[in-house]
């Protein structure tokens, strides 16, 4: 088994796109009213999907809750790249939960919060 794609939810895709299109992530033009949307990826790469919330309160019978211990990390291209993307997510609005810092395990590590509050770790080797 592998890890084939990452989901959260969303309140609003437009705000969700904007977040993750400042992290580089490219997305297809999608309707008003769109349920389900993926980021674009090459083959083999994992899956970026959004998922409206009440879609998948529909599917799960109870309010989808962003955690706020679980996350996944992007890999950036170098430590002054984890810095630039922070700063393009803070003048965009969205928050930076933790400032960029020199991680002791040997990495350029921060985190940002997607508008739904999901965890994004963002990091590069030192």
């Amino acid at each position: 088994m592998k890890i084939d794609a990452i989901g959260v939810t969303s309140a609003n895709f437009a705000a969700t796109t904007k977040f993750y299109s400042l992290l580089g992530f490219k997305f297809p033009s999608f309707e008003p009213g769109a349920k389900h949307l993926e980021a674009l990826t090459r083959p083999g790469e994992v899956r970026l999907m959004i998922d409206d919330v009440g879609l998948i309160k529909n599917i799960m019978g109870a309010d989808p809750k962003p955690p706020t211990h679980s996350s996944f990390a992007l890999l950036c291209d170098g430590p002054a790249d984890v810095d630039a993307a922070c700063e393009r997510v803070r003048a965009a609005g969205f928050a930076v939960v933790k400032e960029p810092w020199d991680a002791f395990w040997g990495q350029r590590y921060a985190v940002v919060a997607d508008p739904d509050g999901y965890m994004c770790d963002l990091f590069a080797p030192l």
